[in-house]
């Protein structure tokens, strides 16, 4: 699975990330007091797909240059 969910401190309502360990691009999805985090492909798309204000599901379109 590509989505590693995130904890949020429930006192606090506060996220924190190390950014320092994470490796390449990557981006946090926030909803419904939920925080997933999803590693960015080095080719390709990277769409969120929400409905009615809410995040549905997460596409990849990948790729590699000839």
């Amino acid at each position: 699975m590509r989505l590693k969910e995130l904890q949020i401190n429930p006192s606090t309502m506060k996220l924190e990330i190390d950014i320092i360990e994470q490796k390449g691009s990557f981006a946090i999805v926030v909803c419904d007091g939920k925080a997933k985090m999803v590693e960015l492909p080095a080719h390709g798309e990277t769409k969120i797909v929400t409905h009615q204000g809410k995040v549905k599901r997460v596409k990849f379109d990948e790729g590699e240059e000839f």
